[in-house]
């Protein structure tokens, strides 16, 4: 009876925590150190919106100077997702430092959406409080920013098969991270995808 009594203590544990999406993993297991974790979480998660939305207010609105500070196409319109552009120079994680900015057009005027981040492998440790991931696969990617799947660079065309374009760069599956700090998403701040965007699909 003792050891079924622990084993569904600990499921419960376990449950709670998966539930809790992104709060440091309980080493005590009281009420109020829960209740601080979260609140630590929730205070840390805020700072670093803040510091990311601060860093990167010159580009909400302004496509051109996101390509002034070296920013380039690497996707058109991806739906309930947006234009991606990287900036190559930007390595490593830094939450005022995005490597790529997503953006929504509508005619000739373009809206930050969201930050986003690319990682090889899921990080051991998550770099945003609560952070959820999605993935991209591995792809040719072409200087107007059309792409198509490919597992090996070798299998990439001189050319966009789609437009002519020259070849850019080839990656191979990326583990992302977005970061909707500029656009509401309903699906939550770490979606990959943003029904919101639904307007814009067909911008």
């Amino acid at each position: 009876m003792r050891i079924t009594r622990i084993a569904a203590a600990l499921l419960v544990l376990a449950v709670s925590a998966v539930a809790a999406a992104g709060s440091v993993a309980a080493g005590k297991t009281s009420s109020s150190n829960d209740h601080m974790r979260a609140a630590h979480a929730r205070s840390a998660l805020t700072s670093d919106i803040a510091a990311a939305r601060l860093a990167t207010a010159r580009y909400s609105t302004s496509l051109a100077r996101a390509k002034a500070a070296g920013y380039q196409i690497i996707t058109k319109m991806i739906p309930d997702m947006g234009y991606h552009f990287l900036n190559p120079h930007v390595q490593g994680f830094d939450v005022r430092r995005p490597p790529i900015l997503v953006y929504e057009r509508r005619g000739g005027a373009w809206q930050l959406g969201a930050l986003e981040w690319v990682f090889t492998s899921k990080p051991a440790k998550p770099p945003l409080p609560g952070a959820r991931y999605g993935s991209f696969a591995a792809a040719c990617h072409y200087v107007d920013g059309t792409f198509v799947p490919a597992s090996a660079q070798s299998l990439c065309a001189s050319k966009s098969p789609q437009t002519g374009a020259a070849f850019n760069f080839w990656h191979p599956k990326l583990i992302t991270l977005h970061f909707w700090i500029w656009y509401p998403n309903p699906a939550g701040l770490y979606s990959s995808m943003n029904p919101s965007v639904d307007p814009f699909n067909g911008s």
